[in-house]
C-alpha cells in the first residue's frame, strides 16, 4: 500500500466521558523546547490547520512542557486559526510538575498549588475549561491524597474541568489504574508501543473493566519507531533522547531494524504502521504522537486508514 493513499479519520468514545475523539491526536511535548527544536507560532498554527484538515480533534499537552509554553502556543493557534470553535477540539492537559528549565521539574501536588497550575493552564490555553485534566506521573504516595481529589472534583463542579484522568508514570501501575473509579478518573494515559507492551498484562484489562479511555503516549517509542533512525544514530544535547542510556538506544535501534524488515508491510511508512499497531489493541482509544511539521501531522493521521491493523469492531468505536 503506497503512501498517499486515501485518508479517512476514525473516532472512538473516550471511556465513560462520552466524548468522541479522533483515534490519532496531536501530542505536544515538542512545543516545550526539549526535542531539539524551538517552534514559532506560525509553525504551530500551520500544524493545527493541517490537523483540522485531516480530521484530528484531540490535543494532549501539559503544564510543564516549557513553563506553560506548549499550552500558550496551542491556545494562540486555536484562537487565531479557529476563533469561536473551542467546542470542536478536545484538549487534554496535566498537573503536578512545574518547569524549572530544560529537563528539570519541580513537583506540586498540594490542592492549592494544583489549582493554581490549572488556572495557569486555562490562561495559557485561552479557554474557560479543559476537556481532560490528568494527574501527571506522580507516585502512589502523592496519588493517595483525598484533599487533592476533592479539590479536583470542585474544579469539575465549577466547570473549569470536564473530565479527570490519570497519566501513569510506570506503564505497569495497576494501583492508580485500579483506583480510577474511586477518584473520579475516566481515562488513563500510558506509554504503549511496539517496543513496550507492558500495559497489556495488567493495565489494559483494568481499563476495559472500568470503561476507562486509553490514550497511548510515546506510540513511536520517542521516535525510534519512526523509521528515520538506524543503528548507530546519535542525538544532539538539546534533544531529550541524548539523555537516554546509549546501550538501550542501540538495542532499540537494532530491534527497530528487525521489525522494519519482518513486520512492516511493503510500501507502508514505518511510523504510520507503528501507530496503527497500537490502535489494534481493543483497550486503546487513541494514540497521541508528537509532530514537528505539517507533513508529520498528515503522516500520523494516515495511521487511521490502515484498516488491516485498526479493528473495525473495536468496542469503543464510533463512526
Amino acid at each position: 500500500m503506497p503512501s498517499g493513499y486515501a485518508l479517512s479519520m476514525k473516532y472512538r468514545i473516550l471511556g465513560s466521558t462520552g466524548a468522541k475523539v479522533s483515534v490519532v491526536g496531536v501530542g505536544t511535548w515538542q512545543f516545550g523546547g526539549e526535542w531539539g527544536k524551538d517552534f514559532e507560532q506560525r509553525e504551530v498554527n500551520e500544524m493545527f490547520a493541517a490537523a483540522r484538515e485531516v480530521g484530528i480533534n484531540l490535543i494532549d499537552t501539559a503544564e510543564c512542557y516549557g513553563d506553560h509554553l506548549s499550552e500558550r502556543l496551542i491556545g494562540r493557534a486555536l484562537d487565531e486559526v479557529f476563533p469561536g470553535e473551542r467546542e470542536s477540539w478536545f484538549i487534554a492537559t496535566k498537573f503536578g510538575h512545574k518547569f524549572d528549565g530544560p529537563f528539570e521539574r519541580q513537583q506540586i501536588w498540594d490542592a492549592d498549588g494544583v489549582e493554581e497550575q490549572v488556572n495557569g493552564s486555562l490562561r495559557a490555553l485561552r479557554t474557560d475549561y479543559v476537556d481532560l485534566l490528568q494527574f501527571h506521573s506522580g507516585t502512589n504516595e502523592v496519588f493517595d491524597n483525598d484533599a487533592l481529589w476533592e479539590r479536583l472534583a470542585r474544579l469539575k463542579q465549577e466547570g473549569k474541568v470536564r473530565h479527570l484522568g490519570i497519566s501513569i508514570g510506570a506503564n505497569t501501575n495497576d494501583y492508580q489504574t485500579g483506583r480510577s473509579a474511586a477518584v473520579g478518573s475516566e481515562a488513563i494515559q500510558v506509554i504503549y508501543n511496539r517496543l513496550d507492551t507492558a500495559p497489556e498484562e495488567k493495565v489494559f484489562p483494568i481499563c476495559r473493566d472500568q470503561n476507562l479511555g486509553v490514550l497511548a503516549r510515546v506510540p513511536l517509542a520517542s521516535g525510534y519507531l519512526s523509521g528515520k533512525y538506524k543503528p548507530g544514530a546519535t542525538f544532539a544535547g538539546s534533544d531529550v533522547r541524548s539523555r537516554h542510556d546509549r546501550e538501550m538506544v542501540e538495542a532499540r535501534l537494532v530491534e527497530v531494524a528487525r521489525i522494519a524488515g519482518s513486520e512492516v508491510p511493503e510500501g507502508v511508512p514505518m511510523a504510520e504502521w507503528a501507530l496503527a499497531w497500537c490502535l489494534q489493541h481493543p483497550a486503546v482509544t487513541a494514540v497521541i504522537p508528537g509532530c514537528k511539521s505539517v507533513a508529520q501531522v498528515k503522516s500520523n493521521a494516515r495511521a487511521a486508514e490502515l484498516s488491516d491493523l485498526v479493528r473495525g469492531d473495536h468496542p469503543q468505536a464510533a463512526s
